[in-house]
């Protein structure tokens, strides 16, 4: 196993583990907001900071109609004095167990006139090791539906084209003759489709849908899957194998099963590893541009977008996507190389 191909595999098992078996960890739900963390920096400490929990109990204090008077950090608890023109009804203290930053507040004192409050509440730790987006969402749990999505996307495109490629260019290619140039020409009408005003016909038709990317990417990647395995298969149908069955009455559908794709795996599969990474290329791009996936669910193409438009002010929302979309098609590449290093070598 060569080395490109061994690092390789190793970012795209950790780009998979990290994605797939991440939110077994965290055990957090990837839509969940976070209002008192929006747009959160970065940080290996807990969340709230002080000044992240002066903040929500001045929120806090806004919803009970009163103000903070003081405030004394007490290690996982804050005191507080909360003062108002009038009567401060307790049961407002449930505004307290309500935010991301503090859980059930305790009474500790109260004045005659009820305008003056004593109490304890305990800080509500939460990890944001990557921060929060705009909306207030942990961008680890983002970046970990993103890969899935981004992973689901290479398989089923790459497999799409695998699929629909190989058979519509073995059977081209085995035809021949006027069936071989009407099918030829098909598939040179669609490159010259344009592909944003194909995506953009098929949005405005059918709506944003996950499915529609499937749709837009099958309908373009596997040409040059056809193209290949058509000059494999010209190659190949000529050799003595291929003659020989077909002198024993061995029907086409069955010589391109047994015969034909056996022989053009190697090529087909080398191609494929250069595929999946230029189908990933491609949903991150549309998604870029808006023409992906929608809301609650994301891909790294809606995370890039999102962080450009916050590049300077919260230049992490683009930092992370960037980097597990460099990680994934890296580790791809690599892999491809290693495959196509391995078919050299055979």
């Amino acid at each position: 196993m060569t080395l490109a191909r061994s690092l390789g595999l190793a970012l795209l098992t950790l780009v998979a583990a990290f994605s797939l078996l991440g939110p077994l960890a965290t055990g957090r739900e990837f839509g969940r907001v976070y209002p008192d963390y929006v747009r959160a920096a970065p940080s290996l400490t807990s969340h709230p900071t002080q000044a992240e929990a002066r903040a929500a109990l001045d929120r806090i204090a806004g919803r009970m109609r009163a103000k903070v008077r003081e405030i004394a950090f007490e290690g996982d608890g804050a005191h507080v004095r909360l003062e108002a023109d009038k009567p401060i009804d307790r049961r407002a203290l449930v505004y307290f167990e309500r935010s991301d930053a503090f859980g059930p507040a305790r009474l500790l004192q109260s004045a005659p006139d009820g305008r003056s409050l004593e109490i304890v509440a305990p800080l509500k730790p939460l990890w944001l090791p990557l921060g929060a987006d705009v909306n207030g969402r942990d961008l680890v749990e983002r970046l970990m539906l993103a890969g899935r999505i981004s992973l689901l996307v290479g398989a089923l495109g790459s497999a799409v084209a695998l699929g629909v490629g190989v058979a519509y260019g073995g059977i081209a290619g085995y035809a021949g003759g006027k069936t071989d140039f009407a099918m030829m020409r098909v598939v040179d009408a669609l490159y010259a489709l344009p592909f944003i005003f194909f995506v953009i016909l098929l949005t405005a038709f059918f709506g944003r849908q996950f499915v529609l990317i499937f749709i837009a990417i099958g309908a373009v990647e596997w040409l040059d899957m056809a193209r290949i395995a058509r000059g494999q298969t010209l190659s190949l149908k000529s050799r003595e194998f291929v003659l020989a069955a077909r002198s024993l009455g061995v029907t086409p559908g069955t010589i391109l099963r047994r015969h034909i794709a056996p022989n053009i795996a190697g090529v087909v599969l080398a191609y494929l590893a250069v595929l999946a990474p230029r189908v990933i290329l491609v949903e991150s791009f549309l998604s870029f541009l808006g023409l992906g996936v929608r809301e609650p669910l994301t891909s790294v193409g809606v995370l890039v977008a999102d962080g450009a438009r916050h590049l300077q002010d919260a230049p992490w929302l683009l930092i992370a996507p960037a980097v597990l979309l460099m990680t994934l098609l890296y580790g791809l590449a690599l892999a491809g190389e290693g495959a196509a290093d391995l078919r050299r070598g055979s």
